[in-house]
């Protein structure tokens, strides 16, 4: 009797709370699925970008001859290297701009628009700049001058060659990828917070096998990829179509755009001059005049422009100044530009890279690492690198979702979900804050944020609406990817 007393007034253990760990559920269950569903487009982005980072070291092999000239002890004037450009192109596309051979041994491309070419092509005919041979003549891509293989990979990359469409595909990637990498790093601190053996978080473990294995080289293999990672995810946003105007109405706004060249005349040089209106509407035609191209380049030089990669622009119109930009993107960055009025060969207007403001220089090297052109070869090598790294991190997290899968029965099973029902743990001011969060984001990055608030809706609603199971629930990953 007194036995049974004491069982029934003994003092029960106090209740698990519920609550604690749902961040860590959370995240756990946004990796497992964002990794699941949008593992496809991270894979396609990342092995396309491995790809696109190997060409610039191509092309000069694949180009060899468009690209190269033997080097003579003189070269002729930018006019008769222009001249020879245009009879092989003759009335079947208008003279836009002249890149001089930047090196000796290098060749002159005189850029033309062109039927069937895409937005941002024009027609590059390469010229040798010691005899004005004909080189070559192939279509280029944007202010990089891609030639087509780069070209090629550059638009599969991008859009999958989809054109707007297929852009969904790249700013999915680049968001989600971010979203991934941060969630897996937060539960990389929740594990190593628990590990014995800490050095182990950043290794693969030895000795280990089957899924240990595999999850050994996902999770310290993402910690040395995390800010590489989130590097690409935020330089690629910049890119898409959603999201990156939102950047650029952003960078306005703070007054971090990119200064530009004013082309617009004043004074003598203007449409009240009738001479010099007519002298710089021909040149704009790419007909006559051409000697101004030499004119011009050499006032530049004495002004701002240092460097051989430079891009000469004629006047889009007689109210319109010449442009000469240099278009060294590599280390040290030369992107000054002048404009000049194409009578007189007074400057009407000059840009310095100098005088950029700070996040407009740090998006032009953003940008520019992130294609590769900044420090040349190491700088290629690391993206080929990151991205194969990346490329593996989702094929790990597919081999550990197989071999997580029940092996019992004999029907084929996929693996166990992460564990669900985080949301529904969750404090109202957590729930609260991960929609908030969200559709800060939303407002931001719209194709990130809203698919993010509808996973985290989706996942509250159909945990609510299950039925509670009597049975023992079938074991569950825990935060540091272990089934329990």
């Amino acid at each position: 009797m007194t036995a049974t007393i004491d069982r029934q007034t003994a003092p029960e253990p106090a209740p698990r709370d519920r609550r604690r760990g749902w961040f860590a559920q959370l995240l756990l269950r946004l990796h497992f699925f964002a990794g699941l569903l949008v593992g496809p487009f991270i894979l396609v982005a990342a092995l396309s970008g491995a790809a696109y980072a190997v060409t610039p070291a191509l092309e000069p092999l694949v180009y060899a001859h468009e690209l190269r000239a033997p080097v003579t002890s003189s070269t002729v004037p930018l006019a008769e290297q222009i001249a020879v450009a245009e009879d092989v192109v003759s009335d079947e596309g208008e003279l836009v701009a002249v890149r001089p051979a930047p090196n000796p041994g290098d060749t002159t491309r005189v850029m033309f628009t062109g039927e069937g070419l895409g937005e941002s092509y024009t027609r590059a005919i390469f010229v040798d700049p010691g005899t004005a041979e004909v080189r070559g003549d192939l279509p280029v891509y944007g202010t990089s001058g891609a030639m087509p293989i780069r070209s090629a990979v550059d638009q599969f990359h991008r859009s999958l060659g989809l054109g707007d469409f297929g852009r969904l595909y790249s700013e999915l990637a680049a968001s989600w990828l971010g979203v991934v990498a941060l969630a897996g790093i937060g539960l990389w601190i929740v594990r190593i917070r628990k590990a014995r053996r800490k050095k182990e978080m950043l290794r693969p473990e030895p000795g280990a096998k089957g899924y240990r294995r595999t999850f050994s080289w996902h999770a310290s293999t993402g910690v040395w990829l995390l800010l590489g990672a989130l590097f690409l995810s935020a330089t690629g946003i910049t890119w898409s179509q959603f999201g990156g105007e939102n950047v650029t109405g952003l960078r306005a706004a703070l007054n971090w755009q990119t200064p530009s060249v004013s082309t617009t005349l004043t004074g003598g040089g203007g449409p009240a001059d009738e001479h010099a209106g007519h002298g710089m509407a021909q040149a704009a035609a790419g007909v006559d005049d051409l000697g101004a191209f030499d004119e011009v380049l050499a006032v530049a030089q004495t002004v701002n422009v240092n460097t051989g990669l430079v891009e000469i622009k004629p006047p889009a119109d007689a109210d319109s100044a010449w442009t000469v930009t240099e278009i060294q993107r590599s280390f040290p960055t030369e992107v000054d530009a002048v404009a000049i009025d194409g009578a007189t060969l007074e400057v009407v207007d000059r840009v310095d890279f100098a005088d950029y403001p700070f996040m407009a220089k740090l998006a032009r090297w953003g940008i520019d690492t992130h294609m590769g052109s900044m420090f040349g070869l190491p700088n290629q090598i690391l993206l080929v690198v990151t991205a194969l790294g990346i490329a593996a991190m989702v094929v790990f997290g597919y081999v550990m979702w197989w071999q997580r899968r029940p092996t019992t029965g004999r029907r084929m099973r996929m693996g166990r979900p992460a564990p669900e029902g985080a949301l529904a743990k969750a404090p109202w001011w957590g729930l609260a804050a991960v929609i908030a969060v969200g559709a800060v984001i939303g407002w931001f990055l719209p194709l990130l944020g809203w698919t993010l608030v509808a996973f985290v809706v989706l996942d509250a609603v159909l945990t609510a609406a299950r039925p509670v199971r009597s049975a023992t629930p079938a074991p569950a990953m825990t935060t540091d990817g272990r089934s329990r």
